[in-house]
């Protein structure tokens, strides 16, 4: 190689370099910063205590308990609740929460997901002996004459899901969980595919079992 040559590489060399600095640098610049939790404490007690209390463990059966709920799950909920879908709806439709999280800037949204991840769970328990052989046999077989899955092989033996597609159901108030695998098999709930596919296989008497078999679940 020439000097000519030589110098031409060297240039080039150093373009390329300070290329891939900027492009490491734009990257970060459009990284979410770091939730603050504390920020999360004062909208959640301000703004969500009414319904979900201020540590996140709901006493109204119809309202989710979000303490100890994963982070990056409840996150994309709130970004559910104020995104427009194709349909132009939001991608998961309530009244209340899609007027709350439409006034949520996306640093606040993780910031409520980071303080009420951050909060103990208080335990729950099943209310029927009834309930509790069917449930505990889907929750841990699921149907197979149905095609329907375990539910642990998602959200844990324990209950404790997988954060951002399946939320922790150790605990969560029954009548929740009810409700929310009922609007899943009727399509009136659409922001998870594969739990409307599971909903939709399940009777009215398997969905109470379950939802009352997961309130008592210990993480």
């Amino acid at each position: 190689m020439n000097r000519s040559m030589g110098r031409r590489f060297l240039v080039l060399l150093a373009s390329v370099g300070a290329a891939a600095v900027a492009l490491s640098v734009q990257a970060q610049d459009k990284a979410p910063a770091k939730p603050d939790p504390a920020r999360g404490q004062q909208i959640a007690s301000q703004v969500c205590v009414a319904c979900h209390n201020a540590d996140g463990n709901s006493t109204i059966p119809g309202n989710p308990r979000l303490a100890q709920q994963h982070a990056a799950y409840l996150y994309k909920q709130l970004v559910d609740y104020s995104t427009p879908s194709g349909q132009g709806k939001p991608a998961r439709e309530n009244p209340v929460m899609n007027g709350f999280a439409s006034q949520l800037s996306d640093a606040d949204k993780r910031n409520v997901a980071a303080w009420f991840s951050s909060q103990p769970a208080k335990p729950g328990f099943a209310s029927s002996k009834d309930h509790l052989e069917l449930g505990q046999r889907i929750w841990r077989a699921g149907i197979p004459e149905k095609s329907v899955p375990a539910c642990a092989g998602c959200h844990g033996p324990a209950g404790s899901g997988i954060p951002v597609q399946y939320p922790r159901l150790a605990g969560q108030h029954a009548e929740y969980t009810e409700t929310t695998l009922k609007a899943f098999r009727e399509g009136t709930r659409h922001n998870n595919t594969p739990m409307q596919q599971i909903a939709a296989k399940l009777s009215d008497a398997e969905i109470r079992a379950l939802a009352d078999f997961a309130q008592g679940l210990r993480r």
